[in-house]
């Protein structure tokens, strides 16, 4: 059996052991600040270590503790500088990679899940997996027809180790807090924990994954790989032939992929709702794949695993997101009011300054007022510095404003793009996207 480990006990201690961690060595910190070292030295090497322990830790476990861990990644961007620097490699590793599991437990499950002629239908597997992730790997293989696949298999043991990892993070989270200021990791598990549950179901991923793969078929510059097989701890894709993925533009990409690939990012995540119903909700980086253009031409944007989806009412984003984002940008105080009170942003009862409320909301949508907007790491810094600091004047607006849980994927999902297209520091024509593809943006007098 893979090396996934499972015991409640033992997965729950080690969790438990990472504030404590960070405690001990902040103690041994302030030792050798009283011992002469200097305060940046430090501070550095404190950071460097946590970043070690916890990512390490998280990736190792897998389940939920990784799960967890890709989700605080996409917020890296809002990191303070000084804090995200000894973050940022850590980070980027756990996107992209974890410890595999041994061949013969693969096979087991194959013959399992696909019946045990399953060597007649996938002709080749390697014996190696060729990515990994929260609650599976991934071997290249070869289907009976010649097509080069993807081959997912489910670690097992998987449901119960994200389910348990996730109670814990979740009672754990007011001291692993410290690790990430201005990140608010309470809700954050919570909507881990809410999507789990859908995740490791492959059945359902398959119907998303076809639904998608459908709809971008001809696309130019968006590739989804079809289905080809499925069962309920396997699921068989087409082969993405792709060098690597988002994380190596975030690395080390010119200014025009980031460019180029921030918009395709952007893109993807409004069309799809709009000609599927369906949000793909996991927006980390290992997720987008980059295809290499021919001839020079640009290269196209591959995207993977539609685990993490949300299945939007009416089949489309809500309109009443769209005005609400057009009355901000306008300063249309009074209607604004309206919309957030009528679809429960602001409860009954609760009074909040107009003018304030604009001062919150209007950079928040700064990228849609602009033609081009560029994402950068100080901008997203800024905005966490202004909703999480008590000292911040829109803080006493955001205290006072509810998010309904309706609403609670999509403002994930949306802020988590955002984190990456910051890690870009992409440049993307953002309101003609939103123009294009969100209901209720553009204007009705237009």
């Amino acid at each position: 059996m893979v090396d996934l480990p499972r015991r409640a006990a033992a997965r729950t201690a080690r969790l438990a052991a990472l504030p404590l961690g960070y405690a001990g060595r902040s103690a041994m910190g302030l030792g050798r600040r009283l011992g002469g070292a200097p305060a940046e030295q430090v501070l550095d090497e404190i950071q460097q270590r946590t970043a070690e322990q916890l990512f390490r830790t998280l990736g190792e476990l897998k389940g939920g503790a990784m799960k967890f861990g890709q989700a605080l990644s996409i917020f890296e961007a809002a990191l303070p500088e000084e804090l995200a620097g000894p973050y940022r490699e850590q980070l980027t590793r756990l996107q992209d990679s974890a410890p595999p599991m041994p061949t013969q437990t693969v096979r087991e499950i194959l013959s399992r899940d696909l019946g045990p002629d399953w060597k007649e239908k996938l002709v080749w597997l390697d014996g190696g997996p060729s990515a990994a992730a929260s609650i599976g790997q991934v071997h290249k293989g070869r289907w009976h027809d010649g097509r080069e696949v993807a081959v997912k298999v489910q670690y097992p043991g998987a449901g119960d180790a994200l389910r348990a990892d996730l109670r814990q993070l979740s009672r754990l989270a007011r001291t692993i807090g410290p690790l990430f200021p201005g990140v608010d990791i309470k809700p954050l598990v919570e909507e881990v924990q809410a999507r789990a549950e859908d995740e490791l179901d492959y059945l359902l991923e398959a119907e998303a994954q076809r639904a998608f793969a459908e709809v971008f078929r001809d696309d130019p510059d968006i590739v989804v790989p079809d289905v080809v097989d499925v069962g309920e701890t396997v699921l068989v894709t087409e082969w993405l032939d792709s060098e690597s993925s988002l994380a190596r533009i975030i690395s080390d990409g010119t200014v025009e992929e980031r460019n180029h690939y921030g918009e395709l990012m952007v893109r993807f995540l409004f069309e799809g709702p709009s000609r599927t119903g369906m949000l793909h909700a996991d927006p980390h980086p290992g997720n987008y794949r980059i295809i290499p253009g021919k001839k020079g031409k640009p290269g196209r944007l591959g995207v993977l695993d539609f685990g993490a989806v949300a299945r939007l009412p009416d089949g489309r984003f809500p309109e009443v997101m769209g005005r609400l984002i057009r009355l901000t940008a306008l300063a249309d105080k009074e209607p604004l009011i309206q919309e957030l009170r009528a679809e429960g942003f602001i409860k009954e009862r609760i009074d909040v300054d107009p003018d304030l409320l604009v001062d919150y909301l209007a950079p928040l949508v700064e990228p849609t007022m602009v033609e081009r907007f560029r994402f950068t790491r100080e901008w997203m810094r800024e905005q966490f510095q202004r909703i999480n600091n008590p000292r911040e004047p829109g803080y006493t607006v955001a205290v006072k404003l509810n998010l309904p849980p309706s609403y609670m994927l999509i403002h994930r999902t949306w802020i988590g793009g955002i984190g990456v297209l910051s890690q870009l520091e992409a440049e993307a024509p953002f309101r003609q996207i939103l123009t294009d593809y969100l209901p209720g943006f553009a204007d009705p007098e237009a």
